[in-house]
């Protein structure tokens, strides 16, 4: 028998930078925690950072939620983070692995978990990097690593492997929970449960599939049929029969 989601152990939280969408998820019980970031902003056409946290942080204060740093340089990312991490006890504040150089940001993180800011480190795509980032924040503040499987997946590589052993390596930083971030589908939160990923970040397009678990195959084939037929009316589609067909033997001559 499928599971159901709620019999799931992986947490869902919500990707998106809607205020509307969070606040209407935010009243979902299935949804344990928020994500964001700064591609989801302007793509959601925040123009004011701070203010659109606040907005957040006013409707949704029990959940876990994400903002993250964004410029290049780890001085200034460090002053962004302490920041950010002040704005609620629920906050947490997204560090990328490295910054636009490849310089990594190990040291940063270290820094930042042993202050006491609540971190999301993300843009993580290898082992090597979950390695170096579970010894930065051992020993440090509640953390969350951001492994962007969905990305991995779209390098025609299975991602499921490399999230299975990204959950042993994140042993070393006991604080610290690892997110299967970038899901391309809703399976993927079984695929993330399975391995024992502890969250999962999901868009708020593949959570409106959520009342299609464990749907009737049969209905859903049925459904599908539907919907071709209807959008072809719709549509106004038609193929009208070729003239020798309309009028058979009585075919009009052709005009001379």
């Amino acid at each position: 028998m499928m599971k159901s989601i709620d019999d799931l152990s992986v947490k869902i939280f919500a990707d998106g930078a809607d205020l509307d969408g969070m606040i209407a998820l935010s009243k979902n019980p299935r949804i344990k925690g928020f994500t964001t970031n700064p591609t989801l902003m302007r793509k959601a056409g925040v123009a004011d950072y701070r203010a659109f946290a606040m907005d957040v942080l006013r409707a949704i204060p029990d959940r876990p939620i994400s903002f993250e740093v964004f410029s290049d340089e780890f001085a200034e990312m460090e002053r962004q983070a302490c920041e950010i991490a002040g704005w609620g006890a629920n906050v947490y504040v997204k560090v990328p692995v490295t910054n636009t150089r490849r310089e990594p940001a190990f040291e940063l993180i270290r820094r930042l978990s042993c202050s006491g800011v609540k971190l999301n480190v993300t843009a993580l795509l290898t082992l090597d990097q979950v390695r170096d980032v579970a010894a930065a924040l051992a020993g440090g503040a509640p953390a969350c690593v951001s492994v962007f499987a969905g990305r991995i997946a779209d390098t025609g590589r299975d991602p499921v492997p490399l999230m299975a052993a990204a959950v042993d390596m994140l042993r070393a930083a006991p604080g610290a929970e690892l997110i299967w971030a970038s899901p391309r589908e809703l399976l993927n939160i079984y695929h993330a449960d399975q391995v024992g990923c502890h969250i999962i970040t999901v868009t708020h397009d593949i959570l409106k599939k959520l009342p299609l678990v464990g749907y009737d195959l049969g209905d859903y084939s049925l459904d599908t049929v539907k919907m071709f037929y209807n959008d072809a009316r719709q549509a106004g589609f038609t193929l009208a029969l070729p003239e020798e067909e309309r009028y058979g033997a009585a075919r009009p001559p052709a005009l001379t």
